[in-house]
Parts: C-alpha cells; structure tokens; sequence
C-alpha cells in the first residue's frame, strides 16, 4: 500500500466526489436486468402406467390427462401422447386437435367421428358430422 492508504481509497474518493458516500449508502445495488427474460418453454412430464392393451392404455391416457386439465387449467390438453414406455419415440396423439374457424383446437379423442368441438361446455362445433 502506497502511502499508507486504505485499499478501498479510490473507490472512497470517488464516492465523495459523485456526492457522498451517505446517498450511495441509500441507493441500491441491484438493478433490473439489462435484457429481456426468456419466454417460457414447452416441457412434458411422463406418467408410467401398466394396462392390458393398446386400446384400454388409451382409454387411461385419456382419462388422466383430462383429470389433470381439471386440476391444472394451464396444461396443454392436446399436446398429450400415449407410447409404449420402452418406445417413447412412437407416440400417438390421444386428442383430435383440428383448427377451428376462430382458432380453437378440437378437444375430442383422436379419431373421433362427426363434427369437431371446442373446449369447454356449449363449445363451438364445426366440420362434417354425421
């Protein structure tokens, strides 16, 4: 140390100088991020269950991923799939997911017959029924 000065001198003198260390005491030192946050991302959770076939799987599938769109509004209900767990990579849609005239998806099961339907009670229908 030159002088027999504190380490921190200059950073002292400085503070002094831009008007007191007693207002930079007050200021704070965090500040807002300088870029913008990232937009959320789209994640899967994968639930493992046992059934008898393919077609009650299905069923299953269905079924939970409807309870949990009951419990959690925020799911993406037509973005669910069903593989067999040693095949994940073989996933099939287990929900229609056409595209209404206002935008909406189909929240019917994949393949279903007749018109299309929107979510929710007394949701638009469209397309060729029966």
């Amino acid at each position: 140390m030159r002088d027999n000065r504190p380490a921190y001198w200059r950073q002292r003198q400085a503070l002094e100088a831009l008007g007191g260390a007693r207002k930079a005491a007050e200021a704070s030192l965090i500040t807002p991020a300088r870029r913008a946050a990232r937009p959320d991302r789209f994640f899967t959770v994968h639930l493992g269950f046992t059934a008898p076939d393919l077609a009650s799987a299905r069923e299953l599938a269905v079924g939970y991923a409807e309870a949990l769109s009951l419990l959690r509004p925020e799911l993406a209900l037509g973005a669910s799939a069903l593989s067999p767990a040693e095949s994940w990579w073989q996933a099939e849609r287990l929900f229609c997911g056409a595209a209404g005239p206002d935008g909406e998806r189909c929240a019917d099961v994949a393949g279903h017959p007749g018109f299309h339907h929107a979510p929710g009670p007394g949701g638009l229908g469209w397309g060729d029924g029966d």
